[in-house]
């Protein structure tokens, strides 16, 4: 009888395959489940691998182009303030009118309301009475003997301290009073500048010297030089200061021609001077003029009435030749018109030439020779004995009256001229004519001191 199993046996078999087939099914799913969990973050991963280098390649190109972008910012700020500099200085650029009156200050009728007496007062006319004349480059104060300009290759754009300036300013008065000169002509008279802490040395000077009369004519009025960087020259007004101890009747201020091209900006505006002091007694005229008392002889409004005519100039030192030749020009038809009408003719100053003639390779550009051969006829310089012989004085011209301001004055290197002195009609004697040596102690100039006298007619 054969052996076969009962209902209940196969039944538990048959469950048993059951569950373990549910079971293999259950963990190939969690299998299948993981794979598919485990692919997003395996895709996601490399999605942003993929995308990570051309991200930082993105990042680099945008901080370059933003390093660019600022420097092309810069650039285009710095060229704006450029610009901007720019046309400020050329329309800033202005000239004084040609034949501009100037007041002589103090009005002698004045001096009774001043409550003081006024400074000594001399009277000028032709005969053995000498007078005495200097002009004197100031350098605006600030050439001690140990100062260097920027301008010729130096340390310096200003003064060095307020103080300083101030006190060389005393010191450089005192040197002035000492000689006494009846008339000074001054070159280089700050009446307000950055360089020299717009101290007004016009009415300075005038204090410290305390001279009957003045006449100041303004030489520039520079707009703001932004050079040298580390200390700008800034902006500027001077001019020539002319002083007398005679009565100063009128004056006027020329206008020399200067360079059209970009160089006026830095040779800035140039003039001349010129005043008038009749002879005799000229009495000025009093407030009412029934009550006139003048001498008509010496009346400046007398036609036929003789002058001492003081031109104060200052020429440039940094235009071209021939700038320089229609500036001799214009300043030799003064002259010589004024000869013309029988006046005396002083014309004092700094000339800007080497006033000794002679090429010498070592000086600036600024100390050419004088040309003497254009000189109108009548006129010399007062250290030069006059065709007529009519002048032949004694003569100390050994020291020179400028130097070289780029660097501090050292006696065996520093470049030296005689640029600065006096052209005179001849109807003029000069009996002494001096370059002062005070080894640029004040200034970048020394001054020249002539005395004189005025020849009569029939001399």
């Amino acid at each position: 009888m054969s052996e076969e199993k009962t209902n209940p046996e196969m039944n538990g078999e048959i469950n048993e395959e059951m569950r373990n087939e549910t079971a293999e099914n259950t963990a190939e799913k969690a299998l299948e489940t993981a794979a598919s969990a485990e692919a997003p973050e395996t895709a996601a991963a490399a999605a942003e691998a993929a995308a990570e280098a051309p991200i930082k390649k993105k990042k680099k190109l945008t901080k370059k182009r933003l390093a660019l972008r600022i420097v092309l910012i810069v650039l285009a700020v710095i060229l704006a303030v450029v610009g901007s500099y720019v046309i400020y200085v050329f329309t800033s650029y202005h000239r004084l009118p040609d034949n501009l009156e100037l007041t002589p200050e103090p009005d002698p009728l004045m001096y009774d309301t001043m409550n003081r007496l006024p400074p000594e007062r001399i009277n000028v006319e032709p005969g053995q009475k000498t007078y005495t004349i200097m002009t004197y480059n100031i350098g605006f104060g600030a050439y001690t003997s140990d100062y260097s300009f920027f301008m010729d290759g130096g340390k310096y754009s200003w003064a060095r301290s307020k103080d300083g300036l101030n006190q060389n300013l005393v010191d450089m008065s005192s040197a002035i009073r000492s000689y006494d000169p009846d008339f000074l002509l001054l070159q280089e008279v700050d009446e307000d500048g950055t360089r020299t802490y717009h101290v007004n040395e016009v009415n300075y000077m005038c204090a410290l010297l305390d001279y009957f009369q003045h006449v100041y004519a303004q030489n520039f009025d520079s707009p703001f030089l932004f050079w040298p960087l580390w200390q700008p020259h800034g902006a500027n007004k001077s001019g020539l200061l002319t002083l007398s101890s005679a009565y100063i009747s009128s004056a006027l201020r020329r206008s020399l021609p200067v360079s059209n091209s970009v160089t006026k900006i830095v040779d800035l505006d140039r003039c001349y001077s010129i005043t008038r002091i009749p002879l005799g007694d000229p009495t000025p005229l009093p407030l009412d003029p029934a009550e006139k008392t003048a001498d008509p002889a010496s009346d400046p409004s007398d036609p036929d009435a003789k002058e001492l005519v003081l031109i104060n100039v200052h020429l440039s030192a940094y235009s071209t030749g021939s700038v320089r030749e229609k500036q001799l020009e214009m300043l030799y038809g003064d002259l010589q018109k004024e000869y013309d009408k029988g006046n005396y003719v002083i014309c004092g100053g700094d000339f800007n030439h080497n006033l000794r003639g002679g090429d010498d390779d070592k000086a600036p550009t600024w100390a050419q020779p004088f040309p003497m051969e254009t000189l109108p006829d009548g006129f010399h310089f007062g250290f030069l004995k006059d065709e007529n012989g009519k002048s032949d004085p004694e003569v100390n011209i050994e020291h020179n009256s400028c130097r070289d301001a780029n660097e501090p004055y050292n006696p065996d290197t520093t470049f030296t001229v005689l640029a600065d002195g006096f052209l005179v009609s001849d109807n003029i004697e000069v009996t002494y004519y001096e370059s002062v040596d005070t080894q640029y102690t004040y200034s970048d100039h020394d001054p020249v001191l002539m005395e004189f006298r005025l020849l009569e007619e029939d001399a």
